[in-house]
């Protein structure tokens, strides 16, 4: 019984904590202080470059902002801005105190153009309060694994406070990302190329465009935010769907002004890494089959065993390595449960763990004891 303890504990253990096998070639020339190249698909990163190291992000928190949004309020109430709202600072739509605007239109202001007072009266709307609506980020980014991330804003205006500076890595933008381009509401607010709406009380009129130039510039672009403030410099994050590949580039410090286009060259340099050198292969099909596990003084020999392990299809290019681990038990003590874990089935890739499965027993298996032995008897006798 302790070894089958032993083994939930690592299942757990293993399958709470990623993993991710850097690629051993390395695209050169990157201006971006920290990037990371993601398969959106599992999580594993392809590239990075000093992808854990903390750093501002400006307006990609907005990616954060929409998606804690999108969960937690109807896109069809009505928002009424504050004077604080109103007194962000550029890049803003100039709504004004006392306005009322349905908080689609809002989102759409948002992502298009980045506007930081909408970003506000978003917050200020779904959280009661700044305050308020950055801690549901900070622990919206926990839930997705992202401990190197601290949110203070929702618009990505450099901040600091008692407990930090707004900040986060390449991997952990990348990791948000990835969660945001399973909603599809997100994915068609940010793909729109233009919005037109008026305030609630038809006195004023708007129309935002999309500032995301990498739609139109790499096929099959899906998604992306840009930022940029005095600290973080240059910064994006984007994902590419193309030939059944789904990557996500995450860049920060990219260059300050003049370097406007250096986040679309790094960008365009990445993803083109990825559709270049990884080709998908799908693993995890083999037809597993296991033989039983004895049962020692048990009231049946032997008890099945059984794994539900996943097929999936990986990113992998040229000399990366995958294969299947089995650990089962030759014997096990009865009592024997139906559904208890004895062991697992790993798949590794590149010699790293990246799944693990847990092998159970297919059946219940009673122990020989007195009782057993009597009812035995008194069956063979009666």
């Amino acid at each position: 019984m302790k070894k089958r303890k032993i083994y939930t504990g690592i299942l757990l253990a293993l399958l709470m904590s990623g993993t991710s096998v850097r690629a051993q070639e390395e695209p050169e020339g990157l201006y971006a202080r920290s990037a990371v190249l993601m398969d959106a698909d599992t999580g594993r990163v392809l590239f990075e470059k000093n992808g854990d190291e903390a750093l501002p992000m400006a307006s990609t928190t907005k990616i954060m902002t929409l998606l804690v949004t999108l969960e937690n309020a109807d896109l069809e109430g009505t928002v009424t801005v504050s004077s604080y709202a109103a007194s962000m600072p550029d890049v803003q739509l100039n709504i004004r105190e006392g306005e009322r605007y349905r908080l689609k239109d809002l989102c759409y202001s948002l992502m298009l153009e980045s506007h930081n007072d909408s970003a506000v009266a978003i917050a200020e709307h779904v959280g009661g309060s700044v305050e308020g609506f950055a801690s549901m980020m900070n622990q919206k980014a926990r839930d997705l694994g992202c401990y190197h991330t601290y949110f203070i804003t929702p618009n990505g205006l450099d901040a600091q406070d008692e407990y930090g500076v707004h900040s986060t890595t390449a991997r952990d933008l990348a990791r948000i990302m990835r969660f945001c381009m399973e909603n599809e509401t997100f994915l068609s607010i940010t793909r729109e190329p233009s919005w037109s709406f008026t305030d609630l009380d038809g006195t004023r009129s708007f129309t935002v465009n999309n500032k995301n130039a990498f739609l139109n510039m790499m096929e099959g672009a899906l998604t992306g935010k840009t930022g940029f403030t005095n600290d973080a410099g240059y910064c994006y994050v984007g994902a590419l769907e193309r030939e059944g590949k789904r990557l996500i580039v995450a860049l920060l410090a990219c260059g300050w002004p003049n370097n406007r286009t250096w986040k679309w060259s790094d960008t365009r340099t990445l993803m083109t890494y990825g559709l270049e050198n990884y080709h998908l292969e799908t693993v995890g099909d083999e037809i597993l089959q296991m033989e039983p596990a004895m049962v020692e003084d048990g009231q049946e020999g032997t008890v099945a065993l059984t794994a539900d392990i996943r097929t999936e299809q990986l990113l992998m290019k040229e000399g990366e390595s995958f294969r299947m681990e089995v650990d089962r038990p030759e014997s096990l003590a009865a009592p024997v449960e139906e559904g208890e874990i004895v062991g697992s089935v790993a798949y590794y890739l590149n010699g790293e763990i990246m799944d693990l499965f847990p092998v159970r027993t297919a059946g219940t298996v009673g122990k020989v004891d007195f009782w057993w032995c009597l009812e035995q008897v008194l069956d063979r006798w009666i």
